[in-house]
């Protein structure tokens, strides 16, 4: 019950402040991924973003990490394909698709990923789907194919898409199955087990930017890249983590995940004011279409 001072719902605005702050840093990853064209290659970007989280968090926490990590080492093939697929996949497909698309786009199809994860579920475990995320699934993708589409129907009758957007059609579903595979993972703390996903990543990342190196498309960062890399690693990568954590741990994983819809919200309106990307008619109806497919799966979802 809340008491006359209102103590009970204090901490729920501090969770409410946490997780909006997480909702404008991941949007801020869109305007990131786009500033960064030319100024440092995706492999690059991603490799290195995850080399400075990994030395923020050693520092931070690196005693707290060395107590738990014994608890993770029988399960390092899993941490290893989960950081793989949902921060090093990701983020790299993340990157690559700002050269080829807008930003809008790029957060109205990340808008996507909370019915990516119901679909997902449907298929790893079986999960029942109900009338209403069924709807909703179907509202969201529609704005999905408006985004990618532009609005031209020509193009969904030749499937002639924006290479961008297919691009982040894969990072999404990657990230979807990342977080279908979250309900399963080892019993450590969220900071430890973030640690681990983090060096996953930057291990996971080494690799592809070999291959970028060897076909000559890697480009180290120039100042503005280094800038950027800075604000993605202790941004998007440390504080929104660390911020989503203690909003979950105040309001719980239902409520909090409810956040995530601000992001398209939160994107459009950066791409707009940062980037100066026009914001038509379609991106509108896209946007609606996208957020009403969520409402209606997370409200009609018993």
């Amino acid at each position: 019950m809340t008491d006359p001072g209102g103590g009970a719902a204090r901490p729920a605005r501090a969770a409410y402040g946490y997780l909006t702050v997480t909702a404008w840093l991941w949007a801020g990853n869109a305007v990131a991924s786009k500033w960064a064209v030319g100024e440092v290659s995706p492999q690059a970007l991603t490799t290195l973003r995850w080399a400075f989280a990994c030395a923020l968090l050693a520092l931070v926490a690196g005693r707290r990490i060395a107590r738990e990590w014994p608890l993770l080492v029988p399960h390092w093939r899993r941490v290893l394909l989960m950081g793989g697929c949902g921060y090093t996949a990701f983020n790299g497909l993340f990157y690559a698709a700002a050269s080829h698309t807008s930003t809008v786009n790029i957060v109205l199809f990340q808008g996507s990923i909370p019915v990516l994860v119901i679909l997902c579920n449907r298929l790893v475990r079986g999960t029942r789907v109900s009338l209403g995320q069924a709807l909703g699934v179907a509202v969201t993708l529609a704005g999905v194919m408006v985004a990618a589409s532009h609005g031209d129907w020509g193009v969904l009758r030749s499937f002639a898409f924006n290479p961008g957007d297919g691009l982040m059609l894969i990072a999404c579903l990657f990230y979807a199955g990342y977080t279908v595979a979250l309900a399963d993972r080892p019993a450590v703390s969220g900071l430890t087990f973030f640690s681990a996903m983090a060096l996953a990543a930057w291990l996971t990342s080494l690799p592809l930017m070999g291959a970028e190196w060897a076909a000559g498309r890697l480009l180290w960062p120039s100042a503005t890249g280094w800038a950027i890399i800075l604000f993605v690693a202790l941004g998007p990568s440390l504080a929104s983590q660390l911020c989503f954590m203690r909003g979950v741990e105040i309001i719980g994983p239902n409520r909090a995940g409810l956040f995530v819809n601000l992001v398209p919200i939160f994107g459009v309106i950066l791409a707009v004011a940062l980037v100066g990307e026009p914001f038509g008619l379609t991106d509108g109806a896209a946007l609606a279409l996208v957020l009403g497919g969520i409402f209606i799966a997370e409200r009609w979802r018993g």
